[in-house]
C-alpha cells in the first residue's frame, strides 16, 4: 500500500454512491488532486465535517491508479466564520473554483494554497471589503500562473515612466509616448496603477493590509475584468452565482 500525507484545502465536494464523497483538494505537495472520502455521508463518520469546501489541514492518502482515497485527516481550520455569511461563502466558493481552474496535478501548489488560505481569512476582515479582496486574489492568482497583466512597464517600449493608459488587447499599460494603434485603450490613474503594482509585488502577508477609494476600486475592477475575459475561457459557475447575488 502506497500512502502519503499532504497539506491542503478542499475546493469542492460531490456525493458519490450511497455514502461516499469525491473531493477536489488543492495541496502543497501534489497540486490539485481528486480523493475519495469513503463513508463521508454516514452519520458519525470521521470524514463528515472535513469533506466540505474550505476544510484545511493534513490528509493521509492511499494512492490508487487513478485517484486517491483518504485514510485519515487532521483539519486545523474549517473557516467556520464563512459558513453563516452567505456573501462571504459565495466569494470563498469562487476563490476555490478559480484555484481549481488554474492549478493542475503534480505541480507545486504552495503559492496557490497560501494565497487561497490568506484570501479566505481576509473575507472576514471588516475593514478591507470583499470586493477588494476578490480583485487582489484574482490578480495574484493570475501572477502565480504567469498570466498577470503588465503594469510595471509599457508593453510597447518597455519604459516604466509616464504610464497613463491600459491596453486590453495587449494586457498591459502604455506610456504617453507610444501610440496605441487601437481604440480600446483606457486611461489609468496613478493611484490605480500603483495599487495594481503593489498587489503584484507585495509579500503575501501584506496583501490585505490596505484599502482604496471607491473610485480607485472601480478602476481596478474594470481592468481586472477586462484581463480575465482574455484569460478564462468559460464562465465559472460560482462567479455567475456571486454576480446574481450582488445584482
Amino acid at each position: 500500500m502506497i500512502t502519503s500525507a499532504v497539506t491542503g484545502m478542499v475546493l469542492s465536494a460531490m456525493p458519490v454512491g450511497e455514502y461516499d464523497k469525491r473531493l477536489v483538494i488543492l495541496t502543497k505537495e501534489k497540486g490539485k488532486i481528486t480523493a475519495f472520502a469513503k463513508g463521508a455521508r454516514k452519520p458519525g463518520s470521521a470524514f463528515l465535517a472535513c469533506s466540505n469546501p474550505f476544510s484545511f489541514g493534513t490528509f493521509e492518502l492511499y494512492e490508487g491508479r487513478s485517484a486517491y482515497t483518504i485514510m485519515s485527516v487532521n483539519i486545523t481550520n474549517y473557516f467556520e466564520e464563512l459558513r453563516p455569511d452567505v456573501e462571504g461563502a459565495c466569494y470563498g466558493m469562487y476563490f476555490c473554483e478559480l484555484a481549481d481552474y488554474y492549478v493542475h496535478e503534480y505541480e507545486d501548489g504552495t503559492e496557490s494554497l497560501k494565497l487561497l488560505y490568506q484570501s479566505l481569512k481576509a473575507l472576514s476582515l471588516a475593514g478591507i471589503g470583499k470586493l477588494l479582496v476578490r480583485r487582489i486574489y484574482e490578480l495574484r492568482m493570475f501572477q502565480i500562473n504567469g498570466v498577470a497583466p503588465q503594469v510595471f512597464a509599457c508593453v510597447k517600449c518597455g519604459r516604466n515612466e509616464n504610464l497613463t493608459r491600459y491596453s486590453s488587447s495587449q494586457s498591459g499599460v502604455l506610456c504617453g509616448s507610444c501610440p496605441s494603434g487601437e481604440s480600446g485603450t483606457l486611461r489609468i490613474s496613478e493611484a490605480a496603477l500603483y495599487t495594481m503594482q503593489y498587489i503584484l509585488s507585495a509579500p503575501l502577508t501584506k496583501l490585505y493590509t490596505f484599502t482604496v477609494s471607491e473610485e480607485v476600486l472601480s478602476e481596478i475592477e474594470l481592468f481586472v475584468d477586462i484581463h480575465a475575459k482574455g484569460q478564462i475561457d468559460r464562465e465559472l459557475k460560482s462567479l455567475k452565482i456571486l454576480k446574481m447575488m450582488l445584482s
